[in-house]
């Protein structure tokens, strides 16, 4: 081949360097905004909804209390909030409903819910809406509103506000909703292991001598963070101090998102044995009450197990305590803009000058996975049974 002269090379140059910036807008990749908060990220993969669809005692509760009450939706228009999958829209035609509005934030998922609904031939039913709620358009009133909004120690995530949200705007007046009230749970727990885990975490950073650099100055900011984590994981029964539980109830039917937002739960507990005291654990019940059957989904420690497991909440001083002694108190919620949580637990020992007090950041959360849930097998007729008490009174397990 003859060599190029320097003006050929120069043209053949130029040429590639306009060639090469005309497609570089197509390569690049465009910076895109928010899809809305972590959560609608995290519930748009299919992964994350599989977690709650096998999630068999979260499933089957949801289909019996929508098919032990077909009659309240048979013909009737149903909004599905935060839908997923479309799993809740299914079963509410399954039930009978005329129509059903499936509202799912995250626009990945609503594809993939339009996708089961064209390939179960539910379109004339069901109608996927891709829109947060508080931005979604409907054009009727609804009988029902039905959704899983629920997060781990029944707050956390803070989607209850969205599914009240949706009752004041599309909810006709009397009608349902499911769940219909939620309770959240509390006891005094003892658990020298877990406590210790943590605390040793934290001593780590009392360190004076780690590669010749004294680390001691963090150790105060080291135990507030491992102290203030949210241990989510099942528990044993046994390690729990009282009979009591403390019962904090949340109608959806009635609340308002400012209740939501903030509000404090009293505690009062009976000690049944001498231990120590190291914090409370928690939990909640969700209540379905239809017209024809009240169900029930359990998560306590004598349940069968659910991906929102427990949690307890740890005291950064433990207390001694003596069985016949009564520890009373208070849990604070204030939400936080981290789409969670800071819950200030404040316990003292009555008839003396001892408390204690931690504040814990729900948003934290440490999964601790050494104790397995009580056996599955429930009977699913069990789901159906309301509890002996229930006021909203402490009750005993």
């Amino acid at each position: 081949m003859a060599a190029m002269d320097k003006k050929s090379t120069e043209a053949i140059g130029q040429a590639w360097l306009k060639a090469a910036s005309a497609k570089e807008p197509e390569e690049v990749e465009q910076v895109c905004e928010l899809d809305g908060s972590p959560f609608t990220m995290y519930y748009g993969q299919l992964q994350h909804q599989q977690n709650m669809l096998q999630d068999a005692v979260r499933t089957g509760v949801y289909q019996k209390a929508i098919t032990e009450n077909c009659a309240d939706f048979d013909g009737a228009t149903v909004l599905d909030v935060g839908t997923g999958t479309g799993l809740l829209a299914f079963f509410a035609a399954q039930a009978g409903a005329r129509k059903v509005y499936a509202v799912e934030h995250a626009a990945p998922m609503a594809k993939l819910a339009q996708a089961l609904v064209k390939g179960n031939h539910m379109e004339g039913i069901i109608k996927v809406v891709n829109a947060s709620v508080e931005d979604s358009k409907i054009d009727e009133k609804v009988d029902l509103i039905v959704s899983e909004p629920i997060g781990f120690l029944l707050v956390h995530e803070r989607m209850l506000e969205s599914y009240v949200r949706a009752r004041d705007m599309y909810l006709k007046p009397g009608g349902l909703m499911m769940p219909s009230t939620a309770d959240i749970i509390a006891a005094p727990f003892s658990d020298e292991t877990l406590w210790s885990e943590q605390n040793t975490k934290a001593r780590f950073w009392e360190s004076k001598q780690f590669y010749g650099i004294d680390l001691s100055a963090l150790s105060g900011s080291a135990e507030d963070e491992y102290m203030s984590q949210a241990v989510v994981g099942y528990f044993s029964e046994a390690l729990l101090l009282s009979s009591d539980v403390a019962r904090h109830q949340v109608d959806f039917r009635t609340v308002t998102v400012e209740a939501l937002q903030t509000f404090e739960i009293p505690l009062k507990f009976i000690i049944k044995r001498t231990g120590i005291m190291h914090g409370l654990g928690c939990w909640f019940d969700a209540h379905f009450l239809g017209s024809t059957s009240h169900v029930i989904l359990p998560t306590g420690p004598a349940a069968p197990g659910t991906h929102w497991y427990q949690v307890r909440l740890l005291l950064k001083a433990p207390v001694a305590v003596n069985a016949s002694q009564t520890v009373s108190g208070s849990l604070r919620f204030v939400a936080s803009a981290k789409t969670s949580y800071s819950v200030t637990m404040a316990l003292d020992l009555d008839g003396t000058h001892i408390s204690s007090t931690n504040k814990i950041n729900l948003q934290d959360q440490y999964y601790h996975y050494l104790s397995s849930a009580p056996a599955a097998g429930y009977d699913q007729g069990g789901y159906g049974e309301a509890p002996a008490d229930a006021s909203g009174a402490q009750q005993h397990y």
